[in-house]
Parts: structure tokens; C-alpha cells; sequence
């Protein structure tokens, strides 16, 4: 699934209908991710995770780490240390 860069988001849209959607507010050296939406007719398809995955590619090109302050990144980063840890600012 492709999503689309905004200003602080990443996001998937379909005939102008809001589908999912993950946003972060920038600092210095850090990102603050701190909401996630998926539409109902997505949800179970590991669209979420993707979402995060998408942030977790552009902060490490710009050499960021995230704080999940949204608790669903926050459980992601915890269930998956292996796949998160080099990113998370604790």
C-alpha cells in the first residue's frame, strides 16, 4: 500500500475519503508519533504497522528517533524491540 507525504503525516486516501492515516510532531533530533487512524473496512490487515513502518523509513533517513506517544505505536515499539529498538527514544 502506498501512502502519501503531507506535512507531519503519512496518509491514504480514496475518492477523497479518508482510509488511514499516522502523524508526528517534529523536534529537534526527535519525532513525537502521536496518532494513528485506520478506516474499519482496513483494520486487520496490518495497515497500522505499515503506517509505522512508513515514519520509521523517513526518520532514519533524516536521522531522527520517535517517541510513540500515540499507545498503539507505543505497544508496536514494545512487542517488537527487535524490529524498533534502533529508533525508539526512550
Amino acid at each position: 500500500m502506498e501512502f502519501i507525504k503531507g506535512e507531519n503525516r503519512f496518509y491514504k486516501e480514496e475518492n477523497g475519503e479518508l482510509l488511514a492515516e499516522i502523524t508526528y510532531v517534529p523536534k529537534d533530533y526527535i519525532v513525537e508519533v502521536d496518532h494513528v487512524f485506520v478506516d474499519p473496512s482496513l483494520r486487520g490487515q496490518g495497515v497500522a504497522e505499515k503506517l509505522v513502518e512508513r515514519v520509521v523509513e523517513e526518520m532514519q533517513k533524516e536521522g531522527k528517533k520517535i517517541v510513540p506517544v500515540c499507545p498503539y505505536v507505543d505497544t508496536l515499539f514494545e512487542r517488537k524491540p527487535e524490529k524498533y529498538n534502533h529508533i525508539h527514544s526512550k
